[in-house]
């Protein structure tokens, strides 16, 4: 069996790639997995920037594994160092990490793309938070999409669970920038190669007082 998450190092640049066919969905051990790559990245004093990808064109990742629920993984299990997924707790992190979004980026899929710090999307590309149908919360989207986006866009994806294509996402300032899918790849690593020529100290810090910033309340 494949492995289910491989890296790629350039230089000071580590990409990180989601492979599990279908729908690139992540169950509790492919979380452990991620949180302990990304972990590995925060802590390695020569790699400056991280790509997070994903195998394939239709999905970016379905988020979490609901049939990895359903043989028993539990929603409030060990997802591991950093939380659902890697990115979304992890402490620390002061390098850019920059998504490469190829398909559809569904519930923790979508919430694994805001945990990161630039999103680089394919032109057929599209977001969801369908769990309000399912009559439960999009946790970390609920906390980080009204700080992306304007409010009342947020609340709607959030309240109707309806399906946000890649335009709508680039005119809402979400994506950074749209791309032919056989274009985005060259481009991402085009970002990652200037970030990684650019001053880490620097970067630390802008990332640092930007989540001081995120958490005062007046």
């Amino acid at each position: 069996m494949a492995d289910v998450i491989t890296t790629r190092r350039e230089g000071a640049i580590l990409e990180v790639t989601l492979d599990r066919p279908k729908a690139n969905a992540i169950d509790l051990k492919t979380s452990r997995l991620m949180g302990e790559t990304f972990k590995a990245f925060r802590d390695d004093p020569e790699l400056r920037v991280a790509i997070v990808k994903t195998a394939g064109d239709k999905f970016f990742s379905a988020g979490w594994d609901l049939k990895a629920a359903a043989a028993g993984d539990a929603v409030d299990g060990d997802y591991g160092v950093g939380g659902f997924a890697g990115l979304q707790e992890l402490r620390d992190l002061n390098k850019p990490v920059i998504a490469c979004v190829n398909g559809m980026a569904v519930g923790g899929g979508f919430e694994l793309a805001l945990s990161c710090d630039l999103i680089y999307a394919s032109d057929h590309s599209s977001f969801a938070l369908p769990e309000i149908r399912a009559g439960t919360l999009a946790d970390a989207a609920t906390i980080k999409l009204p700080k992306r986006i304007p409010y009342h866009i947020a609340m709607d994806l959030l309240f109707t669970g309806r399906w946000m294509d890649v335009a709508e996402a680039h005119r809402w300032g979400l994506v950074n920038e749209v791309l032919p899918k056989d274009k985005l790849e060259e481009r991402v690593w085009e970002i990652a190669r200037l970030l990684a020529s650019g001053p880490p100290l620097v970067f630390a810090s802008i990332k640092e007082t930007a989540r001081v910033a995120e958490a005062l309340t007046f």
